[in-house]
Parts: C-alpha cells; sequence; structure tokens
C-alpha cells in the first residue's frame, strides 16, 4: 500500500522550531526503516545524507538567511509562505525534501532563504541530490549515489557502490570509499584517501592529492599540482599547468604535465611506465631487481644502471634491456631525465 505524508509550510505548527542556533533544526519529520531512495533538491542550502547505523531514519531542515543567520520563527514562516514552495513526501519506499523559489524573474534578494536537508536513512539506500549553492555531504550509505552542486564543496566517506558527484565551483573530498567513484569539479582541489575501485577524479582548476588509493586510477587536473603516495593497481594522472610528485607506488604508471617538473618512485613496477614532461625535468626510481625495456628522451639524460643493461646510452638518450627486459619505460623529456634505481 502507498503512504503519502505531506508537510506544507501552513502546517508547521507540529514541528520542530528554533530562531537562535542554526544547528537546531527548523523542521523534523520521521521516516520508516523502510526508506531506500532519498530525492533532495534546494535552490540555496546544502544536503547531508548519512546512512550511519544506530540513527532514528528522519529528515530535518536547517534554515538561514544570505547571512547565515537564523531568523525569527515567525519571519520564516512568512518568506517561506510569499516566496518559497517547501515539501517532504513519501511514497513507498522513496523519500522527497523540495525546496524551490516560487519567483523566476526579479525579487528582493534580501529575502532569500538557504534552505538545507539532513537525512538518515538505511546504509542501502540510493540518492538522486542537486543544489544550486551549498555543499552535500555523504556518509556510510551503499547504494547508487548521484549528486551535484552549483556553488559548493563535496564531501564523501565510507560510500561503496556507484558514486557520481559534480560541482561547479567546490572542492572535493573522498575517503574510505569503493567500487565505482566519478567525482568532478570546476574549480577546486580534490583530496582522495583510501579508496579502492574504478576511481576517476577530475578538476579544472585545482591540486590533486591522492593518498593510500588501489584500482584502475584516473586523476587529472587542468590547472594545479598533483601528489600521490602509496598507489597500487593501475593509476593514470596529470597536469596541464603544475608539477607532479608521486612517491610509494606499485602500479602501471601514465603521468604527464604541461608546465612543470615529475617525480616518481615505484617500489613495485606493474605493466608498464609512461612519463610525459613537455615543461620541466623528470626524477625516476625503479626498483633495482625488476627488467625493463627502456626508452627514454630528452636534451639530457642521466642514468644510474647496473652492469645488467644493455643497449645504448648516450647524452639525450637511454635505449635498451635493463635486468634482461621486462616491463616498458617509456619518457619522454624536454628538459633534464634523471633515472636511478633503488
Amino acid at each position: 500500500m502507498k503512504k503519502y505524508l505531506t508537510l506544507f509550510i501552513a502546517a508547521a505548527l507540529g514541528v520542530t522550531a528554533n530562531a537562535q542556533d542554526n544547528r537546531t533544526p527548523y523542521m523534523t519529520k520521521a521516516l520508516t526503516s523502510g526508506i531506500k531512495n532519498v530525492y533532495v533538491s534546494t535552490s540555496g542550502g546544502s544536503i547531508h545524507v548519512s546512512g550511519e547505523s544506530g540513527q532514528s531514519p528522519r529528515v530535518e531542515v536547517y534554515i538561514t538567511d544570505n547571512h547565515g543567520m537564523t531568523p525569527s520563527k515567525e519571519e520564516i514562516e512568512k518568506r517561506l509562505r510569499d516566496d518559497y514552495t517547501l515539501e517532504i513526501t513519501v511514497n513507498g519506499d522513496e523519500v522527497k525534501a523540495i525546496a524551490k523559489n516560487k519567483h523566476n524573474g526579479d525579487w528582493d534578494w534580501r529575502r532569500q532563504l538557504n534552505i538545507g536537508f539532513k537525512v538518515y536513512v538505511p546504509q542501502n539506500s540510493s540518492t538522486n541530490l542537486e543544489t544550486s549553492g551549498g555543499s552535500i555531504h555523504l556518509t556510510y550509505l551503499s547504494g547508487q549515489e548521484k549528486f551535484e552542486t552549483s556553488g559548493g564543496s563535496l564531501s564523501i566517506d565510507h560510500l561503496s557502490g556507484k558514486v557520481h558527484g559534480r560541482t561547479s565551483g567546490g572542492s572535493i573530498h573522498v575517503s574510505n570509499s569503493k567500487d565505482d567513484i566519478d567525482l568532478e569539479t570546476s574549480g577546486g582541489s580534490v583530496h582522495a584517501n583510501n579508496c579502492a575501485g574504478n576511481i576517476r577524479l577530475e578538476t579544472s582548476g585545482g591540486s590533486l592529492n591522492l593518498d593510500d588509493l588501489n584500482g584502475k586510477i584516473s586523476a587529472e587536473t587542468s590547472g594545479g599540482s598533483v601528489q600521490a603516495h602509496n598507489i597500487k593497481g593501475d593509476l593514470k594522472t596529470g597536469t596541464s599547468g603544475g608539477s607532479i610528485n608521486l612517491s610509494g607506488l606499485a602500479c602501471s604508471l601514465d603521468t604527464y604535465t604541461s608546465g612543470g617538473s615529475i617525480h616518481a618512485q615505484l617500489t613495485e613496477a606493474s605493466k608498464f611506465v609512461k612519463i610525459d614532461a613537455s615543461g620541466g625535468h623528470v626524477d625516476l626510481q625503479l626498483p633495482s631487481k625488476q627488467g625493463y625495456d627502456l626508452n627514454i628522451h630528452a636534451d639530457k639524460v642521466t642514468a644510474d644502471l647496473s652492469s645488467g643493461f644493455s643497449g645504448t646510452k648516450e647524452k639525450d638518450r637511454v635505449e635498451g634491456k635493463l635486468n634482461g627486459g621486462g616491463i616498458s619505460v617509456n619518457v619522454n623529456g624536454s628538459n633534464h631525465v634523471n633515472l636511478s634505481l633503488n
């Protein structure tokens, strides 16, 4: 049997309200434990969805003005009645929380409200979330998560399943998550740690910081630096305008930069190593006991090789086999390439 629960602003007398502390929800609505799908849409506030165990299922609504202050209960209700539509509905296993401005054209921006939601649901819930001006925070979920914000940050922790998130102007923090992760920002930095699976991370204008990742990893930036440590699996990473510092790698490596230097230190090479630096020097450290097919070119190439090398070693290139050959190592540098064994 379908169950419909709808809250309208005119019936807000039975909900929690507080005008002094914006950490206290303006409105709270209890949910059943059968929720599996969450849809949230708001024009100006943040969204937080948690599936952590031990929490009672519920939706909380938080309201502030455009200065971050909490108006009085009476003022909030007047602005909501005149300028906004606010609804929370439950239909079967789906909860919807929607806040939107009634005005399509000009209106008094000083009356603007930031309406945010915190939703507590079972861990296996899936989400579809959108906000035009706030951050999105997801924790302890294992369904399919799709979310987008036009101006806030993304924070993801303890997620599994399919994760697809976008922000047009904020940073991304993802940790303790796995399976299928696809996150993108147009203007902020990306921090990822302790994640596994198929991981795609992209920023158009910030740095990348990667730690303790395992899987098939693609992480690229158009304008910042890249730092990565303790990476396993397959790593493709690059930048159009910064330096790259990679250490503790036990993976295949495909990396590039158009405007900085590259430092790459591998504890175990896997499948191949490909490096392209068109604007700076390259410092590459490889494990000494593995076999390689070396193809290294730059204006200047220095290589500290063992007696197990056979091939050509000249000022601007090293080509040949090390320790009998094996993993393909291709390095192109416009400046100086230094190869050492560890």
